[in-house]
Parts: C-alpha cells; structure tokens; sequence
C-alpha cells in the first residue's frame, strides 16, 4: 500500500442505521424485540380472564426507559453491580431493582450472575449494542437541540493512545484541531489505548481514534469507518558484531534466531500479537522480551549490547516502509552502546497508520475526520524534527 497521501478505504456498516425521523422510541422496540428472540422468555402463569379490557383506572404498561439502558450499559462496561453503582451515583440495590424491572419488560435474562463475574446472555449482548446506539443518538442529537439554543458547538471524541510516535501524534492531532475548528466543532482528547478491534468507539465510548492497523481495513468490525495514512515499519537495532550489521539489512529468519527486545503488549497488543505471529512462521518458539524500562531505547540498547545471548531491539513502527533511510529515519540515540541499527529484509513487519471512526457519526463530523486525514501528509509525519521516543514501550 502507498504511503503517500492517505488513503480512503470506506467499509459499507452492516450495523442498524438510526433514522431521526422514527425517532428513538423505535430504536428502543426493535433492540428489545432483537434481544428477546434471543432468548427464551419468561412466561407468566396463566390467569382467568375477567374482563376484556384493562382495569379500570389501570395505567399504560411500563416501557423502557433511557434510565435502563444507562444503568444497563453502566452494569455491562463496570463488570459489577458494586462499581456500576458507583458510577451511576445511585446505591446498589436500587441498580439491582432497575435492571430486574429491565429484564421483566424485555421478558428474558440479560445477565448471568456467575462465581467470577456477571456475563451477558445472548440477549443481553444485543440489547447492549442496541442500548448503546440509541444513548450515542440521544446525545448526539441533545447536542444538536443545544447549539440550535445557542448553548453550546458540536463535540467530537477523539482517542490518541499514549504509545504513539510524536511525529504520527502531532501531525493528526494538528490536522484534527484545524478542521474542526473550520467546521466550529470542538474536540475531546481522550488518551487510552485502543485495541485492535478499537471496542471503545464500536462501543461508541468514543467517536474516533488514531491507531494501528495490522491487518486488511475490511476486517474490522462494523459500524466501523478507517482512512489508512501511510505503512510504517520497525526500527531494528543489532550487536555491532554480527554479520547483519555490515549489511545493513538483516533477514526475518536471523531475527528470529535472537531474543528480541520489544513491548510491553499492554502498550500495544495488535502488533505485538501481529508481529510475534510473523516471527513464529520461521521459528515457532520465537517470544518477545519486555525492555527492562519503557520510554528508553538507550537503555534497551545497554541491556541488549551486555546480553549473554544475541539481543536485537525492536521498536513499534516509526518509519516509512521501504523508504530510504536517509529521509525517513528518525534520529538516533546519543548513545548506542555497540548496537548497529538494521533494516528489515523485504519489511515483513508493517502496521498501517489510520483514523478510524465509528460510521454512524452525523455527516458533519465525519466531514471533519475526511478533511483532516487529507491533511496529513506521510512525509512529514517520518520527516518531523522533535525528539522521538520508539513507540511501544522504548
């Protein structure tokens, strides 16, 4: 894939568009029926039928309140009654007595109520989608009512995990700001980690995120939307004395061979998993080593340089793939303790850099994601002059 410019690659969402004009009441009725088909439901033993119409001075049947689909949610994402309640700032058995009622209107379990935990039933996992989609519409279109009121701009939640590299960080966070700020939109920075199916916005915990792709963008999960930004690659750095080193490149097959410094996973599971994979097609044994401290590729360097073993560091990625070094790569450590760096035979380690969002945002603020990574140019992102910490975890 071509690194200049970005790139759009546009997924066609299988999930459930919301239509405005049916409003959210129906959002509501199709998630319950979706859940209760589910599930068997309960049935309620039978009774002699008195009458043929509701009692007198009877009220309506109770429906589903947005309440129960926060609370709901709440119980879902906290795993615990006890710290959903406290999230909700409502005590824990009135929680309890809300998600009953939930279960009695829909007519099925939603939760299982195990040793190591709550778990979703079948049910309850599509009443969870569904109850998310209709707070992120009810939200989004509050919103709306408020700057219609004059009382406030639209607001676009965007995830930048810690563990990106400052050039990538820096030229999408500017490119961001400047066309929402044409658009009068405001910005929420979120920095979490994100995973490799990006569950904070498929959860619509948030709307956008940057990240790293190491697969095909149509595998990603619906309702999920990506522009790709450019294929980066590792930085590799090797003993001075091996062979490799005299090359310049060095084959996936003597990586393999060496223990490889590089992570932690936590930092960034996709590729970690992604590339331990890889490596283990030429040695099945093949595992990687945390770095003994993040944020320090001169101190990875140290302990790799005084290892018993053949020791190599692996950054994340921070340079173009199959770019000329002497454009792209970043700038070195002042201190490289007889460690040579290395490029990558055939660059059999790659991750996309990309924007990805969920496609159920309003048209104006996917707007913004299309004129901000238009905006980003991958040269620049590789060629940027401020100090460079390698991502994951050195």
């Amino acid at each position: 894939m071509s690194a200049h410019p970005a790139r759009h690659t546009r997924r066609t969402s299988t999930s459930r568009t919301w239509s405005r004009d049916t409003g959210v009441r129906q959002s509501i009725d199709q998630g319950v029926a979706t859940a209760a088909s589910k599930c068997p439901v309960y049935v309620a033993p039978s009774k002699p039928a008195e009458r043929a119409g509701p009692p007198e001075g009877a009220g309506a049947p109770q429906a589903i309140e947005l309440r129960h689909l926060r609370y709901f949610v709440a119980l879902a994402d906290a795993g615990s009654f006890t710290h959903a309640a406290e999230r909700v700032f409502i005590a824990q058995p009135t929680l309890s007595q809300q998600i009953r009622r939930l279960e009695e209107i829909v007519g099925t379990p939603l939760l299982q109520r195990r040793r190591e935990g709550l778990r979703l039933t079948p049910a309850g996992a599509v009443l969870l989608d569904a109850s998310r989609s209709v707070l992120s519409l009810v939200d989004h279109e509050v919103n709306r009512t408020r700057q219609a009121a004059g009382l406030g701009r639209p607001r676009l939640r965007v995830v930048v995990p810690p563990y990106l590299p400052d050039a990538f960080a820096v030229e999408a966070a500017s490119a961001l700001r400047s066309a929402a700020a044409a658009a009068d939109v405001d910005i929420v920075w979120m920095e979490t980690q994100l995973d490799a199916g990006f569950s904070l916005i498929v959860q619509r915990r948030a709307d956008a995120g940057l990240g790293w792709l190491t697969d095909r963008p149509e595998t990603l999960p619906a309702p999920l939307d990506v522009m790709s930004l450019g294929e980066f690659e590792p930085d590799v750095w090797i003993p001075a004395a091996h062979p490799a080193a005299r090359r310049g490149l060095i084959s996936l097959e003597e990586l393999a061979r060496m223990d490889v410094l590089h992570g932690p996973r936590r930092a960034e599971p996709g590729i970690y998993d992604a590339w331990t994979q890889i490596l283990r097609t030429v040695n099945p044994r093949c595992e990687f080593t945390d770095p003994p401290l993040r944020h320090s590729l001169p101190m990875a360097l140290s302990f790799a340089a005084t290892a018993d073993r053949p020791t190599a560091v692996l950054t994340g990625p921070r340079i173009l793939a199959g770019s000329r070094p002497g454009l792209t790569r970043l700038p070195r450590p002042a201190v490289t303790r007889d460690m040579a760096p290395a490029g990558l035979e055939d660059h059999p380690l790659t991750a996309t850099a990309a924007v990805v969002w969920n496609g159920d945002l309003p048209r104006p603020l996917q707007q913004i994601l299309f004129d901000a990574a238009d905006g980003i140019a991958s040269p620049d992102l590789a060629r940027y002059p401020g100090p460079q910490p390698a991502a994951i975890g050195l």
